[in-house]
């Protein structure tokens, strides 16, 4: 997804296929027609913020108010019906049959009207016998598809929910489309067309008497407008006002177009990698830093308090073994956290190196463990939830290489306190402060520990049943699904 976005801010559509063979992974998403560059990039960064929440599945399909995404471990773009079709009915205030007519007549206006215009058409009818009641209707498919399998997927979507009725509002979440109908007018306002003349001679004598006012005006408030709409849709918590307000008077803010000039608007070339919580890149601040900067997958809206627990703990934390935060940026479409560029790489280079990892040998490592685990243990006893275990498998380190059994019961302990700390249920996850305990009072019983939040393929197929709403997994629809389907929705 991370390479859809340069795609979602230019034209509100992306997609791509990442990988060779069996590996590769397949990428979409999209705004709805009527939605704003503004809100399609706000709505796009929601979206991927709630696509975590679909691993272990090997594919997820999340329907937002305003945009679709969809990721897969096979070739999707031809499809348009599918098994997680479905119809929500809201509102169930019931209508009167003139409502019913009129919805029909606008589903059906719209159907037609929208293979033929990239997919996307809106209607409205005016309910007969009534002066001031609509039927308003959105359709869209995605832009992947042709016409053709465009229409095939709205005649579905409108039957769908078109059996809503009498209810006032429906929608129908498909594979190729969306479609909705209410009563409700939450279609985004287009410009009028201005069809008197004489208004066209009022609005150009108007427009050339007051074109400066109004131009340094519309900029000086479109600039507040959106600041504050950002903000807006950015402030989902107290810790997310707290951690702006603080970041604005201290030296760790960094302005976001500082980060993305820096960076090279996020050019692939500057890319060091990528992890669970987002990916890194490369980059130069004016003054001559090298930087490395994280861009998260999640905004400050829904996760604040993630993202304000990663930035107090390690801006606190000074250790030769780990990155210096130097600040963050939280007033932009997404979160960033920019830290010291480590010429010399992570420690994994070292570690994997046939040369260098000699030098490293089991004592000099498990000191390194035990020194950022004391450094972190002051901190707070707390449980620190951005805190992660890396899966390295070096050779030099394997059990059957180690003569030492003493050296072998060390290695398995480290591996089994990294278990506990990265289970699935923060609350059963030890503090800093126990894991310390753990790892140097060695007489010390471990609890087992449970399932680590992230399973890799060879575990998710031992499970063959899911809860609601993920689909079943069985060998013939392994890759052939999408396994969870996330929607949520919020009055426009």
């Amino acid at each position: 997804m991370e390479n859809i976005s340069e795609q979602m801010r230019t034209s509100g559509f992306g997609m791509v296929a990442i990988g060779e063979g069996p590996d590769t992974s397949y990428g979409l998403a999209q705004c709805y027609g009527d939605l704003s560059p503004l809100d399609c990039v706000l709505c796009y960064a929601e979206a991927r913020t709630v696509l975590p929440q679909c691993f272990p599945f090997n594919g997820g399909l999340i329907h937002l108010d305003g945009c679709f995404m969809r990721a897969e471990n096979y070739s999707f773009y031809d499809e348009y019906e599918g098994p997680g079709d479905r119809a929500m009915c809201g509102n169930t205030t019931q209508k009167s049959s003139r409502f019913q007519e009129a919805a029909r007549q606008a589903v059906n206006r719209a159907v037609g009207a929208a293979p033929s215009n990239k997919g996307y058409a809106r209607a409205q009818v005016g309910v007969t016998g009534t002066s001031n009641e609509s039927v308003y209707v959105l359709a869209d498919c995605w832009r992947n598809l042709n016409q053709s399998s465009c229409r095939a997927c709205l005649q579905n979507a409108s039957a769908s929910i078109l059996g809503c009725l009498p209810w006032s509002e429906g929608r129908a979440l498909n594979t190729g489309c969306f479609m909705m109908y209410s009563d409700k007018d939450f279609l985004n306002k287009k410009p009028g067309n201005g069809n008197s003349r004489a208004i066209k001679i009022v609005i150009a004598v108007s427009v050339v008497s007051s074109v400066i006012v109004l131009v340094v005006g519309a900029a000086i408030g479109h600039h507040v407008w959106k600041n504050r709409y950002i903000q807006k849709k950015r402030r989902g918590s107290n810790d997310a006002e707290k951690l702006s307000k603080t970041l604005n008077d201290s030296s760790l803010n960094f302005k976001y177009s500082t980060i993305e000039k820096a960076t090279g608007a996020f050019d692939s070339s500057n890319k060091l990698g990528q992890g669970g919580f987002g990916t890194v890149y490369k980059g130069v601040l004016p003054d001559g830093r090298e930087i490395a900067v994280k861009r998260l997958f999640f905004n400050n809206r829904h996760r604040a308090a993630d993202f304000y627990n990663e930035v107090n703990m390690i801006s606190s934390v000074q250790h030769k073994n780990l990155a210096r935060l130097l600040g963050c940026s939280c007033s932009g479409p997404e979160s960033l956290l920019v830290y010291e560029f480590l010429p010399n790489k992570s420690l994994d280079r070292f570690i994997f190196d046939q040369t260098r990892g000699k030098a490293l040998n089991w004592g000099k490592r498990y000191d390194i463990i035990i020194g950022t685990a004391e450094d972190k243990s002051h901190i707070s006893t707390a449980i620190a939830g951005t805190l992660t275990v890396e899966e390295l498998f070096d050779p030099n380190l394997m059990l059957q290489n180690q003569r030492d059994n003493y050296i072998k019961n060390e290695i398995l302990r480290v591996v089994h306190i990294g278990l506990l700390c990265t289970q699935e249920i923060p609350s059963l996850r030890p503090t800093m402060s126990k894991a310390l305990q753990m790892l140097t009072k060695k007489e010390e019983t471990l609890p087992a520990p449970t399932s680590p939040p992230f399973i890799d393929e060879r575990t998710m197929e031992l499970n063959d049943t899911c809860e609601d709403p993920c689909y079943p997994l069985n060998g013939d629809t392994f890759a052939s699904i999408a396994n969870v389907t996330l929607s949520s929705f919020y009055p426009r």
